[in-house]
């Protein structure tokens, strides 16, 4: 999500997006934000607040603001591994009682561009039935239950489930979501940071009803827990699963996809009427991480290819 978020903040400085709303899951129970979570009783702030700092302008003001917002304290105290942004952004949650003009107001703070959302305005679990977990009986499901344990499981996750099932929903987001030209999807962690979305029902009736074009973006590599051994077409099958209805435009992959899996991948996207488009969009090192500069000018060559 960052350097999807990174990308698309340099399409809006080139103009070629006007305005940005970013969408972000709020299921995470885990370090600083599980535990602002678990004590406060309010969405886990981490997520947004990755967001919120990938929005954050270039120069001098927005970069130091990026990094204050992602200070992580040390120490040996109460207050070692909590993060400035989460503290800062349940603090307005607190002042203001209201989700969205919190995050607005940091997003003004920073100098940023856009919008960030979260996708509910409820604190959420993601739960999924796990196959391979119970020894001697490889085919039996287990339900495991938290953002932390489903992303790191053992098994091979079937389905994700949210609960509650039908979270409440800001209007902000449904609105960003229908008056959307273009939507993208991905990349992320498959299971935790992606689906969810489709999950929520009131979320997923706006984006299978959405005018706009709907872009999904295939992360670089499997990520061990949620998508071990997940190729491409796997990724898509299974948002496929999870929502066979949703109207999906165009399939970005990276142009080092083998091309055994790009002739599964663009089989899978046929059958969801999707087009497949490859490009150069890893980062140089050879690691599993988009550039979000290359990102950025994939995303302007769909755009004006419509």
């Amino acid at each position: 999500l960052h350097a999807s978020l990174r990308a698309l903040r340099l399409l809006v400085d080139d103009l070629t997006v006007d305005e940005l709303t970013a969408i972000v899951t709020v299921a995470d129970n885990g370090g600083s934000s599980g535990r602002l979570r678990g004590e406060f009783g309010v969405l886990p702030p981490g997520d947004l607040r990755v967001a919120r700092a990938a929005l954050c302008g270039v120069g001098g003001w927005g970069q130091t603001w990026s990094r204050v917002l992602q200070h992580r304290f040390a120490g040996h105290g109460e207050m070692r591994d909590h993060v400035v942004g989460n503290l800062l952004i349940v603090a307005l949650w607190e002042q203001l009682d209201d989700h969205v003009a919190a995050l607005d107001w940091v997003g003004r703070l920073l100098g940023a561009s856009g919008r960030v959302l979260p996708m509910a305005l409820t604190p959420m679990d993601i739960t999924a039935q796990v196959r391979g977990l119970v020894e001697g009986q490889p085919d039996a499901l287990t339900t495991v239950r938290g953002q932390v344990e489903v992303a790191t499981t053992d098994g091979v996750i079937t389905a994700v489930q949210l609960d509650p099932a039908d979270p409440a929903v800001a209007p902000e987001a449904l609105r960003a979501v229908a008056e959307a030209d273009w939507i993208f999807l991905g990349p992320g962690s498959w299971f935790t940071s992606v689906i969810p979305h489709l999950l929520v029902p009131a979320l997923r009736q706006a984006l299978v009803t959405a005018p706009g074009r709907l872009v999904v973006v295939m992360n670089l590599a499997e990520q061990a827990g949620e998508t071990g051994g997940f190729a491409p077409a796997d990724h898509l099958a299974v948002l496929a699963e999870h929502a066979p209805d949703l109207p999906v435009h165009t399939v970005l992959v990276d142009a080092g996809c083998p091309v055994e899996d790009l002739a599964d991948l663009e089989y899978v996207a046929k059958a969801a009427g999707a087009r497949v488009v490859v490009d150069d969009v890893h980062e140089a090192d050879g690691s599993a991480r988009h550039d979000p500069v290359k990102l950025a000018a994939s995303y302007a060559r769909i755009i004006a290819t419509g």
